[in-house]
């Protein structure tokens, strides 16, 4: 049989990340900015598994929330790709295709285009695989209900792609996706980070959307529309773009802090910051208290921070002891102690975070380490009866996206007391830690 090429060209990020990751699970949950592909990369990922499977009669789907939406969207680009191909059959009454059997005298592969707007369409039938297109506006009862006892009984995929329209059940599954990556693969993709679109067209873009849209469409922020987030996703953007140079920070003041992991899958994080500007986060898993201690040591030395800032928490003090030990000033500080100005915040924690935000808005510049912004920008805060701005238990955070917000922490942390340059041959001035811990 001649060689037979399929007119699929795909982009890097899907070559080399996407469609690789797709063949060693069979759930996954991509959440993409506009114009990233999907449409075109599932089709070809559901035209692949369907001329690789060997069972009889395999049956795929390409559901969107809408029929005639499905139609428009997915049903020509299927029937080009699988344009190429001897023997393929076309239905354009029901939308689907057959593709070339493997079974002598049986239907081959069949992929459906399917709209959401009728599940009881979808009812009693079997599918070896399926692409779920804009998840957020499909009903939520469809996966649960329909779709997963139709792959049972052929151990079949299911592929659950969107953009962002909220925390809705789209979010959940995100959520639920990250803390099971034994069985899930997750990806997201902004715009800022994939390079897929041309940044004159980003920026033209931009000037037709809202602020609350671009952080949705472009930047995938599921909180776009939250007024109660601490730190919205479009500064932390802004941040990661700013470069500062080394001779604007000859006389600002530096800072090293360290997040003390709590529990065995955390991970302890150490942030360098100077002035307008913040290294990479340093993480360090797997420490004991010892070789935790002798790595900030060897920073310390290494970087001649003019201050020293710990987290004082469950593991702390075992740190910050061995440091004092060694002669290094430390500045012990507990998230839910007083705060400096208590007429306003809660705790520490939330001053903190406040401060750092007041810096990215003054021009602070961020390092583009995706897990650092993703961390920034997912803590909400709220107010307590007597006014006070109390954020986000962490342990809340971490129930929700699957991982404690570690670097976030740390970053915070840069933020814990006020510095000043050491003069030449001054030794770093110790900060007093307030050990008020009431919480209002």
């Amino acid at each position: 049989m001649p060689e037979v090429v399929i007119p699929y060209y795909p982009r890097p990020i899907w070559r080399d990340e996407i469609h690789p990751a797709l063949e060693k699970k069979k759930r996954a949950v991509l959440v993409c900015h506009r114009r990233f592909g999907k449409t075109i990369g599932c089709v070809n990922e559901l035209i692949k598994k369907a001329l690789q499977n060997t069972k009889l009669m395999p049956k795929y789907a390409y559901v969107a929330p809408y029929r005639n939406q499905a139609k428009h969207i997915a049903w020509e680009w299927l029937k080009f790709f699988t344009g190429p191909l001897p023997g393929r059959n076309i239905n354009e009454s029901e939308l689907f295709v057959e593709l070339p059997t493997m079974h002598p005298g049986s239907p081959g592969a069949r992929i459906q285009i399917v709209g959401a707007d009728n599940p009881d369409n979808l009812r009693g039938d079997y599918l070896d695989g399926v692409v779920l297109d804009e998840f957020a506006q499909i009903k939520k009862e469809l996966y649960g209900e329909i779709i997963v006892p139709m792959l049972a009984d052929r151990d079949g995929f299911s592929y659950i792609v969107g953009t962002p329209k909220g925390q809705n059940h789209f979010y959940d599954k995100y959520l639920q996706a990250v803390k099971d990556p034994d069985n899930w693969y997750t990806c997201l993709y902004r715009v800022d980070e994939t390079g897929i679109l041309p940044p004159e067209k980003v920026e033209e873009m931009k000037k037709e959307m809202t602020p609350d849209q671009i952080r949705q469409e472009l930047l995938c922020d599921f909180s776009a529309s939250a007024s109660n987030v601490v730190i919205p996703i479009d500064l932390v953007t802004e941040a990661v773009q700013r470069n500062i140079t080394k001779d604007a920070l000859e006389d600002m003041p530096a800072i090293l802090a360290v997040d003390v992991a709590r529990f065995g899958d955390d991970t302890s994080v150490l942030t360098y910051r100077q002035g307008l500007w913040m290294d990479k986060p340093m993480r360090a898993q797997g420490m004991n208290t010892m070789e935790l201690a002798s790595y900030v040591a060897a920073e310390y030395y290494r970087r001649k921070p003019d201050v020293l800032v710990i987290d004082g928490g469950a593991m702390g003090p075992g740190v910050i002891d061995r440091l004092r030990q060694m002669g290094i000033p430390v500045s012990e500080i507990n998230f839910q102690q007083r705060a400096l100005d208590p007429q306003r915040y809660a705790n520490k924690r939330a001053e903190m975070y406040f401060l750092m935000l007041d810096w990215l808005q003054q021009g602070g510049a961020l390092p583009n380490d995706p897990d650092l912004k993703a961390e920034l920008t997912v803590t909400e805060y709220r107010f307590t009866q007597n006014g006070r701005i109390i954020l986000q238990p962490k342990e809340e955070i971490k129930e929700l996206t699957g991982r404690s917000p570690d670097a976030a922490d740390s970053a915070a942390l840069t933020f814990a007391v006020p510095i000043q340059k050491k003069l030449p041959g001054q030794k770093a001035i110790k900060a007093t830690a307030n050990t008020d811990y009431k919480l209002f």
